[in-house]
């Protein structure tokens, strides 16, 4: 077998959350050895199946940081370590020797990778790290729908999946940084940072908006969710007017009744005849509508209980579904690695035994000292110099391109003289775009054949999320642009993962949350599901190519050979899913499931309406439990509706009980706050058409490398003739095509 991709890079990791645990798994799977130090009595074993997720294929080694012995072992480890993974606080790293100062006086070629709460800049920074309570502060939770009015719990604990995308791309960012430069350092993120990438869509703010930026998309607008005669609910994306049935119904209704249906329900963006759909949907069983819709090329799924779809046969052909025996659980279905490039992802086998690793891992001999190279003087941003043609279009592709542009890479995005289909949704496009080139340029036509194939060549990397039957049909597919450069890494992000009878079919992030079960449960007990409208999905599958990308690049720097790699929003949507194993008996392992009213999972880890707003206690711990139930008594609900907000808060504090105001309507006060500033999440430039334009800044910190984020979003063909005349094309060349109506200039 060939030498997997990290094969020799050792990582320890100190993580006891969902981020970076999950975030050793990717390293791992890509042949990096981990070392996972973890206490006595570990408290994270306790969720056997996230634990046996998390963990599988790592090395443990139990140590007692308040204890010099052991802290001097730690050492050691880090000594021969190549990365250190860890989720604590500032002042938390500081008590434990791991201060970001020492660390790089002692290990010169380490990176190292925090994952925090809050940025390590931030006022928030040493705040205890729980996601509930992030979403509180920043205002997430009032940007989710729910059943009733005021903020909702969010069941799936996203900010946490999206952070260990963000550690693994900075941590290769890094290891990319470190063969250049020859020294390590930090590549930090936080679950607040995390928590704000859906939002790149949403809290984008202008100087001169157009109406349609102006008015963005409200939380509010109906989502094709329709009960079918059996009760059980289908999500459609897009108008499934033309499908044959569908087409059928409306005209039997006729053109009076289907705008009468149609009128009880607000307009719908994505289905002009949502009221007439969700009447005629309501008269076939699920089961027929999906295979009707599939058939007819119509994006839908049925929204399946929690854990259903690791019998799924797509996701097991595409190896998003694995078997792992587990010491603890037995012979398991798990969650398997949600990208492919070559050599392959390894999936581990079982979660390590406590300490298994002491005698072995601890011993003085084992330390191979890592000797630094000169540093580059002039620091550059990671990515620094990388060729990137951007393809994508919608969320998936874009986004992961403008986190490529972002690191310091040059981006190029080619989309049609008439505009990404995303465009018209002004704000959402504007979210994923800045840092790039623009260039309108028609695909698949004999005359633009030449641009592309300069492009191609001009390229490090090729991004994006096309269907790949119109990828060929265009002439950009893999084997298309590798025999114009061979050593292109060619990355792309599908619906449904690159194999199986699903390989090219369409597919959105809502389907994926509906076969993966998380409508059902953000929906609530008995409740009727619910989109979370964070579109996790696209993000999850986005950095999760990006990783791969980043992989591929690093092997390719080893090889010298290009390749093709992906990722899917299947696969990294079903890879969060990680909390519940299914066993050998076929049984799935509990789960919490969201109370009816759609406020938490327990009397201490819910919402809470005081008598003139909203709070959210996170009280996770034994003993905070315990403060928390002494404090509220058996009637928490009559306790919390009794007090003021702040009268609440100040009770909980003073008994240690971890809470948070959730606050709302927080666009605004987010990017007018000096705190969020000076932590780098905001970023300011001027746009071509909005003048001043504002928007959610950095994602993670480098530290010594800087970002690349003075770049607005690009107007429609603001750089074709500036970028096609750097290939090489001249002024009448480009007169020739724009009057062909083949580029915009």
């Amino acid at each position: 077998m060939s030498q997997a991709i990290l094969e020799g890079i050792r990582v320890i990791s100190l993580c006891s959350g969902i981020a970076g645990s999950a975030a050793g798994l990717q390293l791992r799977e890509a042949g990096a050895e981990v070392v996972m130090v973890e206490p006595s009595g570990n408290p994270a074993r306790d969720q056997q199946a996230l634990f046996a997720v998390l963990n599988r294929g790592k090395r443990s080694v139990v140590l007692n940081l308040d204890n010099a012995v052991d802290r001097q072992q730690l050492q050691l480890l880090l000594a021969s370590a190549d990365v250190l993974l860890h989720d604590y606080t500032p002042a938390m790293a500081r008590a434990n020797g791991l201060a970001d100062a020492q660390l790089a006086a002692d290990f010169p070629r380490l990176v190292i990778s925090a994952i925090s709460g809050w940025p390590q800049r931030h006022a928030l920074a040493n705040a205890i790290p729980r996601e509930t309570l992030i979403l509180a502060r920043l205002g997430l939770l009032d940007e989710q729908p729910a059943h009733r009015p005021g903020p909702v719990f969010v069941r799936m604990p996203f900010a946490n999946w999206l952070a260990c995308w963000l550690c693994v791309v900075g941590v290769m960012a890094r290891l990319l940084a470190r063969d250049r430069d020859g020294c390590g350092g930090i590549a930090h993120t936080s679950l607040a940072q995390a928590a704000l990438v859906p939002m790149t869509m949403h809290w984008n703010r202008a100087q001169t908006p157009t109406p349609a930026f102006a008015k963005g998309l409200d939380k509010h607008i109906p989502i094709p969710l329709h009960q079918c005669a059996d009760g059980h609910w289908l999500h459609v994306h897009y108008s499934p007017d033309k499908s044959p049935w569908m087409a059928a119904a409306l005209s039997e209704f006729g053109e009076t009744e289907v705008t009468r249906l149609n009128a009880l329900w607000p307009p719908s963006h994505v289905a002009p005849n949502f009221g007439a759909n969700k009447a005629v949907i309501a008269t076939r069983p699920a089961q027929d509508w999906v295979e009707h819709f599939w058939q007819h090329d119509v994006a839908a799924q049925i929204a399946a209980p929690f854990g259903e779809i690791y019998f799924d046969e797509q996701a097991r052909l595409n190896g998003y579904v694995v078997e792992v025996d587990d010491v603890q659980l037995g012979k398991t279905l798990q969650p398997g690695p949600a990208w492919q490039v070559q050599p392959p992802a390894q999936v581990g086998g079982s979660a390590p035994r406590a300490g298994e690793g002491n005698a072995e891992l601890t011993a003085a001999d084992a330390v191979i000292p890592l000797q630094p190279r000169s540093s580059n003087p002039a620091p550059l941003p990671p990515l620094h110099g990388l060729k990137v043609l951007d393809l994508g279009a919608y969320l998936a592709g874009p986004f992961a391109c403008m986190l490529l542009a972002d690191l310091g890479a040059e981006v190029i995005k080619v989309e049609a003289p008439k505009g990404d289909a995303m465009r018209r949704l002004e704000r959402i496009f504007s979210g994923t775009q800045r840092g790039k080139l623009g260039v309108a340029l028609q695909l698949g036509d004999l005359q633009t054949e030449p641009v592309v194939e300069a492009l191609a060549r001009w390229a490090d990397v090729v991004h994006h999320n096309m269907r790949l039957p119109a990828a060929r049909k265009l002439k950009v597919d893999y084997e298309s642009l590798k025999a114009l450069n061979p050593q292109l890494v060619y990355c792309h992000v599908s619906a449904y993962g690159p194999t199986g009878p699903r390989a090219d079919w369409p597919g959105f992030d809502q389907l994926m949350q509906a076969s993966c079960g998380w409508e059902m449960e953000q929906g609530g007990e008995g409740q009727a599901p619910m989109w979370l409208r964070f579109g996790v999905g696209d993000f999850f599958a986005g950095l999760s190519s990006l990783y791969a990308l980043l992989l591929g690049l690093y092997e390719r720097n080893r090889s010298g050979v290009g390749q093709m790699v992906s990722s899917s929003l299947l696969g990294a949507t079903l890879l969060s899913m990680s909390e519940a194993v299914v066993l050998e008996d076929g049984s799935l392992t509990p789960i919490e499931h969201m109370d009816a009213q759609q406020t938490g999972l327990s009397d201490a880890h819910r919402l809470y309406q005081c008598s003139d707003a909203w709070l959210v206690v996170a009280a996770l711990q034994p003993d905070e439990v315990q403060r928390f139930q002494a404090l509220v008594g058996d009637q928490p609900e009559t306790w919390f509706a009794g007090l003021a907000r702040q009268a609440a808060f100040a009770a909980l504090a003073a008994a240690q009980v971890p809470a948070q105001a959730v606050l709302e309507a927080q666009m605004d006060a987010f990017l007018d706050s000096p705190e969020h500033a000076a932590a780098g999440l905001h970023a300011h430039y001027s746009h071509a058409v909005y003048g001043d334009l504002q928007q959610i800044g950095a994602f993670w910190d480098f530290g010594n490398l800087p970002l690349a984020l003075q770049r607005p979003p690009p107007a429609l063909g603001q750089h074709t003739r500036q970028v096609l005349q750097a290939l090489g094309f001249t002024h009448n060349d480009l007169e020739r095509l724009a009057s062909a109506g083949l580029v915009a200039l």
